[in-house]
């Protein structure tokens, strides 16, 4: 057995080692070498690839030309080896070779040879600098332009390394991971294998219950404590108590508040702000503490909230623990430590933030609400409707749902192959990805106790 096949089972076989019926511990991680610390620091070179910018279009741009940036690593390569190549997502490309530590194990026990792609429009890979976001620039955001970014990379760094035989492996987690599983269904002819981490393909592509997303974090905390659901609902209807008083300067002193709200729609903001903060929590449940990514955060920050008394102090906790971890603000704030956008899980801030809000205006579905039954937050909307409305308006776009669907297949994915769905019991976005193998080389993993795309750390 050789070749692509059996470093997929050997994904496999390390991916599932110790996730039945053992509880993960501090010491499982503790005594593996990590090529991330110490003697073990994986040496990347930052490096720019010349991309098309429109890769459907010859008259849109002609062989317009991009400079996109990657980072390669050939320190565990021995020739003829593979080829493990990350989709990058949403963000800085750093970020998450910084933060996918098992890619560069798993590439020093099979002799690889590691990229990391970073997606246009995000980092430093503007195809039009600081006007990449202006109407009509932001059009060649998509996911299709994405991929076939990664398609011609490949392709053509594999002939400039002499590599054209070494099978390629994609890996991804979240949306990155959509992107992995994407790419081995469109492009089976340039990637032998692929492992999603913590994709959620379903929910994405429109399919599954607006409210699963929120009741799944709300599960993650009342996992921790049965009576967490009740106290934080208690506290967000104290806090609407408050506001239906318009006893605004309560509310400011409470929550630390630069301004004093004046409005509803500050006390909107001040929700969204507040369930964006238990989402990252939830999402970020990891059981050691982390220094880099999208937050500092202690070990198993859900439990720390709950060491505190129950109460409204439940959630008078969480900005200083997800925005002020460095405690830097003196007071918070709320609009531009937050900024509400098509994606109601929070699209971030600063450049990226506006990419994603694009993306989650045209292809990406993400119309997920709290009602305050299923869930421990206040009512928050968000239909189809409301989703046209804000993107007409922000980016002049009209949402096409379904298109994923058609486009990547949705669940109808029997005729494809060589995938692994890999998801972690705490993460609110696993129930909108694959949780059931689908056959013998469609394969899922779920990992007790693991948070947002915890394994690919």
């Amino acid at each position: 057995m050789t070749g692509w096949w059996s470093i997929f089972l050997f994904t496999l076989a390390v991916l599932t080692e110790g996730t039945v019926a053992r509880p993960f511990s501090s010491s499982t991680w503790k005594h593996r070498r990590h090529p991330l610390r110490g003697d073990h620091i994986a040496q990347f070179k930052e490096k720019y690839f010349t991309q098309i910018l429109d890769h459907f279009n010859y008259n849109s741009l002609g062989n317009g030309t991009y400079a996109q940036r990657y980072l390669i690593t050939d320190q565990y390569w021995k020739k003829d080896g593979p080829i493990f190549f990350y989709t990058g997502n949403e963000g800085d490309v750093w970020d998450f070779a910084l933060n996918s530590g098992f890619i560069l194990e798993l590439a020093a026990e099979q002799r690889a040879l590691v990229i990391f792609a970073e997606h246009r429009y995000y980092g430093k890979s503007l195809p039009f600098g600081d006007e990449s976001f202006n109407i009509p620039n932001i059009g060649l955001l998509t996911v299709e332009q994405a991929l076939a970014d990664y398609a011609v990379m490949i392709t053509e760094l594999k002939k400039e390394l002499g590599a054209g035989k070494c099978p390629v492996i994609v890996f991804g987690g979240s949306y990155g991971g959509m992107l992995s599983v994407y790419m081995r269904i469109r492009y089976p002819n340039i990637v032998a294998g692929a492992l999603g981490a913590s994709a959620p393909i379903l929910s994405t592509a429109g399919m599954g219950n607006s409210g699963q997303f929120f009741r799944d974090v709300t599960a993650d905390f009342e996992n921790c404590s049965t009576a967490c659901k009740d106290a934080v609902r208690s506290a967000f209807q104290k806090l609407q108590a408050l506001a239906q008083q318009e006893d605004y300067a309560h509310i400011q002193s409470a929550f630390s508040l630069c301004k004093t709200p004046s409005s509803p729609k500050d006390i909107h903001q001040l929700n969204g702000f507040l369930r964006n903060a238990f989402t990252l929590l939830a999402m970020m449940d990891y059981p050691y503490k982390t220094t880099r990514w999208l937050h500092k955060q202690p070990k198993k920050p859900t439990n720390v909230v709950l060491l505190k008394k129950l109460s409204l102090t439940i959630i008078l906790l969480l900005p200083g623990i997800v925005y002020n971890s460095t405690g830097e603000h003196a007071c918070y704030d709320l609009y531009s430590l937050y900024v509400e956008c098509a994606d109601p899980t929070g699209c971030g801030l600063g450049f990226n933030s506006f990419a994603w809000d694009y993306q989650a205006c045209t292809e990406v579905e993400l119309c997920f609400e709290s009602n305050n039954v299923t869930d421990m937050f206040p009512p928050m909307p968000f239909t189809e409707s409301m989703r046209e409305q804000y993107c007409a308006k922000r980016w002049a776009v009209v949402p096409r749902p379904g298109w994923l669907k058609t486009q990547y297949w949705g669940d109808a994915l029997s005729t494809a192959s060589n995938i692994i769905f890999s998801n972690g019991d705490l993460d609110p976005w696993a129930n909108g990805g694959i949780r059931k193998s689908l056959s013998e080389s469609l394969i899922a993993i779920n990992i007790p106790e693991g948070a947002h795309h915890l394994d690919l750390r």
